[in-house]
């Protein structure tokens, strides 16, 4: 499946073209009809590779949700993948978990009435509670990190006792002093400075951003009039990490991030770590685009959901967490191997491939060892494009890269036949 979808990525996808006859489209069809092959199963699969890699590293469970097929309430399929990346190199591990979300009109007006476990809301325990996996298999740390819509109460009280969070505050929460977090903030000091680099946004281009940076401690109170949550504990201690913009070019608005984490935060090189971890969030965002219009152009598809779709999109998902597997090895930081993405029969004919597209200037040859994943990631990103010149290879060029390799192997391997 990962071969054919990688094979026709860009083309649009579906199941009489992912299986190249009628006879391919009938294998195909009864895969994703088969009762025997389960969206659990395949998601163990993945999480089995990415959770052998974490051993011995800090990981972050990277976890968001994006839309499928969306109606013009809002409602409709929603996808929520965790993923797993090592928290100082940006090595993605891989695949942790994935939850399938269908939304019906009229459930915000009711969602004040829902207990926490009825709401969608609460896949962000549950992608916390997947992430004990990484733990299990020996990560001397995991943080799950999230955006603005896994700031939630409950995900703070309830989480598992191993497990690490980092969200962006979206809510101006009343605190224990009798402050709310918002203002709270306000009075702090800076405590130092960082200057990063913001990536493309819609509406704003990448830029280099100078930041001040603040931190303290914070007791958020349980919120009032909660359904279900007289169990919870009236107020958890968290930290708070404010990173601010200073000078932003003219007429763009500044970046402000409010971290809310369980982690210990008492100095400036703790806080500037902390906002680095929330940066690596890009991944999942990556991630999504190489799912979508530009790359595997996933809501495309047109199986019926309760099965088929769910399977395929799981399959798009799998493949595109290996091509961000790619992007994060394309400099070789983490001197990952081959075999811990592909096949290692690839090896002879990428090195044959490498030769054909190596040039006689140092800036046109490979840099990297062979048998590594960062050699793989050159070649793919040549085949898709890239000079070696500008910039780096991001995942849309490195996926048409392997599309275009995927064609070369089939050829080899029909003279090899």
């Amino acid at each position: 499946m990962y071969e054919r979808l990688v094979a026709y990525c860009g083309k649009g996808i579906s199941v009489s073209r992912l299986g190249g006859s009628r006879a391919g489209e009938m294998r195909i069809g009864r895969f994703l009809h088969n009762p025997k092959v389960t969206l659990g199963e395949m998601i163990a699969t993945a999480r089995g590779r990415a959770v052998a890699q974490a051993a011995g590293r800090h990981a972050l469970a990277i976890q968001d949700t994006s839309s499928l097929r969306v109606g013009e309430k809002g409602d409709g399929l929603f996808l929520h993948p965790v993923i797993a990346v090592d928290a100082e190199k940006g090595t993605v591990f891989g695949l942790i978990d994935n939850f399938f979300l269908k939304r019906e009109g009229g459930a915000r007006e009711t969602r004040k009435q829902r207990r926490f476990e009825e709401k969608d809301s609460r896949r962000w325990l549950s992608g916390a509670e997947s992430a004990s996996a990484l733990v299990e298999a020996g990560a001397t740390c995991v943080t799950a990190i999230e955006d603005r819509e896994g700031d939630v109460y409950e995900c703070f009280a309830l989480k598992p006792a191993r497990v690490e969070k980092l969200v962006r505050a979206a809510q101006d929460r009343r605190l224990a002093d009798g402050t709310s977090l918002f203002s709270k903030v306000d009075g702090w000091k800076e405590a130092g400075r960082m200057t990063l680099q913001l990536p493309a946004a819609p509406g704003r281009a990448a830029r280099s951003a100078e930041l001040s940076v603040s931190f303290g401690a914070v007791e958020i109170l349980r919120p009032t009039h909660r359904t279900g949550g007289e169990d919870l504990p009236l107020s958890v201690a968290v930290n708070l990490v404010v990173a601010r913009e200073i000078n932003p070019p003219d007429g763009e608005e500044p970046a402000l991030w409010l971290l809310l984490t369980t982690h210990k935060v008492d100095d400036l090189a703790k806080a500037r770590r902390i906002i680095g971890f929330y940066r690596l969030r890009w991944t999942i965002e990556q991630v999504f685009r190489t799912m979508k219009t530009k790359g595997f152009d996933v809501e495309a598809l047109r199986q019926e959901p309760d099965g088929p779709l769910e399977k395929l999109v799981t399959a798009i998902l799998i493949a595109a967490v290996q091509v961000m597997q790619l992007v994060a090895e394309r400099e070789g930081q983490a001197q990952r191997p081959l075999d811990d993405v592909f096949d290692l029969d690839d090896q002879p004919i990428l090195e044959r491939v490498c030769q054909s597209l190596e040039g006689k200037t140092a800036k046109q040859k490979n840099p990297y060892l062979k048998g590594s994943l960062a050699y793989a990631a050159w070649v793919f990103a040549r085949l898709g494009g890239w000079t070696g010149y500008y910039g780096k290879p991001g995942p849309i060029v490195i996926l048409r890269g392997i599309t275009e390799f995927r064609a070369i192997r089939h050829a080899w391997s029909l003279l090899n036949v």
